[in-house]
């Protein structure tokens, strides 16, 4: 039946080929499916899940599987629905500053798409050329200029999507002023494919800016670092990124792509700031860095070469660290004050439990994203998840910052979220879902995984 839908070369079955889509790109998660499909319009789409939701199928919508906590993997057998034929991008509206693309399109072809016409697409990330729209906001992904542009959710103005049933929802406007009833939208954004699956939206764009200067601030104090971050926060007010990393991690990007360290001395903790606009912003910057009272050293680029030289130091650690192995992978967020005494604690309370684990972290700083990654331990060690997690919710932060949930967090989301809370996701996933098909081993915990 799914072939009268998609055609025969769109349903692939062979375990050789199948496997590529039943495994994320850490090599943590792997599966095993019976079936990918691979619709190339919303129509196929609705047929697809019309046809699963008649026959009791499961299935996991996937895009550049790129996730971080096996959202998109299918771990029980399910079938893969993957989204990448659908690619089209709408002409650039150059009097609302939007664009409509379809789920398959990658960050990186709408970035370019989109600076083609003047305008820039604000969610960037390194995995830009296969992570995909459709991906990005089942998971509300951020990115680097969460400080000045927000999350996924705030670049979307209208979406289409399909339920399980094969009903297509359509509200591709993009007003920006419409409150005819319940956002639709901002309820599927974030939802991990388990209310609907996203076939396109209806995205803002933000002004492609002139001029880019980066500067790289190295500090010998974790404190004096975090301080810095919430300084310029204040006094810039063209920042477009705020990074930071620490020495360990520096130290293991430049032995493994033989980089040579960007400052002569060594120093515990780095701050890398972008700031952008349609004026030259090196002294507004520069009069922020001066005004910091314990910067250790600095070094500054305009040019795009050099500017991406000092990006590589933190945008290359994700790839660095994985030359160690799979690592085990949690995103959170923690509250501006409580960052620093998490940097400090994390470690210990890692080491306490896994004596032999190497505790790596880097982040957005700017909103308080902190990426922990463990080496050296099975990268399902649910001991090390558990000790972090309660040490984030101790702390007042998030257990997931911009990866979602998926199956990895889903027996601690009771740590952020009320039982009250948690029957109401149920009660919306019976809603729109009711014969439990779409991703459904993803998010909601399972009522034996309610912990203490």
């Amino acid at each position: 039946m799914l072939r009268d839908v998609v055609g025969t070369a769109n349903v692939m079955t062979d375990p050789e080929v199948t496997a590529a889509y039943a495994r994320d790109w850490t090599g943590r998660f792997r599966g095993a499916t019976s079936a990918v499909v691979r619709p190339g319009s919303v129509e196929e789409v609705a047929g697809v899940l019309a046809a699963c939701d008649d026959a009791g199928v499961a299935v996991v919508p996937q895009g550049g599987n790129t996730g971080l906590v096996g959202g998109s993997v299918p771990l029980h057998h399910e079938i893969v629905v993957s989204l990448l034929r659908l690619r089209e991008l709408s002409p650039v509206d150059a009097r609302s500053g939007q664009v409509t693309a379809q789920a398959g399109v990658t960050i990186g072809a709408l970035q370019t798409h989109a600076r083609a016409s003047g305008w820039d697409y604000a969610v960037d990330l390194g995995a830009r050329d296969s992570a995909t729209v459709g991906g990005t906001i089942a998971t509300n992904a951020g990115g680097v200029h969460v400080i000045r542009h927000g999350s996924t959710r705030r670049q979307l103005l209208g979406y289409e999507a399909v339920l399980a049933d094969g009903r297509v929802l359509r509200h591709l406007d993009g007003l920006e002023k419409d409150n005819t009833g319940y956002d639709l939208a901002s309820l599927i954004c974030g939802s991990e494919g388990t209310l609907a699956v996203v076939t396109a939206a209806r995205l803002r764009l933000v002004a492609h800016p002139e001029h880019v200067v980066v500067a790289l601030l190295a500090f010998d104090a974790v404190e004096d670092a975090l301080d810095a971050v919430g300084a310029l926060r204040r006094s810039v007010d063209v920042l477009d990124a705020v990074e930071l990393f620490f020495a360990p991690g520096l130290r293991l990007v430049c032995s493994t792509f033989s980089l040579r360290e960007p400052f002569p001395e060594p120093h515990a903790a780095f701050v890398l700031v972008e700031a952008a606009g349609s004026t030259d912003p090196t002294e507004t910057l520069a009069a922020g860095v001066q005004a910091l009272a314990r910067v250790a050293d600095v070094a500054v680029a305009a040019e795009p070469e050099r500017r991406a030289e000092l990006w590589r130091y933190r945008e290359a650690h994700t790839e660095a660290i994985n030359t160690l192995g799979a690592p085990l992978k949690l995103d959170v967020t923690l509250p501006p004050d409580e960052l620093a005494p998490f940097v400090e604690r994390v470690g210990a309370t890692v080491t306490a439990v896994a004596p032999g684990a190497h505790v790596w972290l880097f982040g957005h700083a700017g909103d308080g994203n902190v990426h922990v990654n463990v080496t050296g331990v099975d990268a399902n060690d649910d001991r090390v998840t558990d000790v972090v997690l309660r040490l984030v919710a101790q702390l007042r932060g998030s257990i997931s910052a911009e990866h979602g949930i998926g199956t990895a967090k889903r027996a601690w989301v009771h740590l952020n979220r009320s039982p009250e809370e948690i029957s109401t996701f149920r009660a919306i996933k019976q809603a729109l879902d009711p014969r439990g098909i779409l991703n459904p081993n993803v998010l909601l915990p399972l009522r034996s995984e309610a912990r203490a």
